[in-house]
């Protein structure tokens, strides 16, 4: 059985009419630049990925970190494609960019790519983040051991509700959302990720924006307004549904 793949982060430029989805290459924010090669172990690490390059590189992680928790060493181009619907070639392509890490009929160490792959996506260490919403999509965000694997740390939980102060969620307490500013200086946090309802959402991100964080994942249906050097991820399962049956309805 193919690994179940998450949503997939759609990354969109603040003021922009339309949102850049993933695969497709796009810009964030002021900073976008094409990939620079800077040669290392008989291949390029880019000083800046595009966004299909990174998107494509997150979803092979996710397949890899999934193929050693099953107790797999090893893994071929065509499983990784198997299990996220790009094409083999196209996987190869990617990883010979960044040097050259399998062998053709033998495949690529698992744990070699996993390495290689965090260094190339800059993950490697441990990154603050700040969940905001303790309701049921907060639980189970909070609960999921899949940031710690990758390691991210949430940092601080908020919410508005005062029956919810000082109940642990996952590895740290739920505040009162009054702090958030003070908090997330405190803690040096720059990743903010909105758990909320839609009519909240824009509050909560314009709060994170005050407070220095430059990184938003929106699991609300809000369209944010935010400047430019903030990066904006919406995920929303429905649009996953509608595109995976547009394919399979045609």
């Amino acid at each position: 059985m193919p690994f179940v793949e998450g949503a997939q982060p759609v990354f969109r430029r603040a003021h922009l009419a339309r949102e850049e989805p993933c695969g497709r290459p796009g810009r964030i924010g002021h900073n976008a630049r094409r990939m620079l090669p800077a040669t290392t172990n008989g291949g390029t690490h880019p000083d800046r990925l595009t966004v299909g390059v990174a998107a494509r590189l997150s979803r092979y992680l996710q397949v890899l970190t999934q193929a050693k928790k099953m107790g797999k060493d090893r893994i071929s181009s065509q499983e990784i494609a198997d299990y996220t619907n790009i094409n083999a070639t196209q996987i190869r392509r990617d990883l010979s960019n960044f040097g050259k890490f399998g062998k053709r009929g033998v495949g690529y160490s698992i744990d070699s790519l996993l390495s290689e792959i965090r260094k190339i996506l800059r993950t490697q260490g441990q990154h603050n983040i700040a969940l905001v919403g303790a309701g049921r999509l907060g639980q189970a965000i909070a609960s999921s051991p899949i940031f710690a694997e990758h390691g991210i740390n949430i940092a601080a939980v908020f919410d508005t509700d005062p029956s919810k102060f000082g109940h642990t969620l996952g590895p740290a307490p739920v505040e009162d959302e009054g702090r958030l500013k003070d908090v997330v200086r405190e803690k040096n946090i720059v990743v903010g990720v909105l758990a909320v309802p839609a009519v909240a959402a824009q509050k909560v991100a314009d709060d994170l924006v005050d407070a220095g964080v430059r990184i938003i994942f929106n699991y609300s249906e809000a369209l944010l307004d935010v400047p430019g050097d903030v990066t904006v991820h919406t995920s929303n399962p429905a649009v996953d549904l509608l595109h995976a049956l547009y394919f399979h309805l045609t």
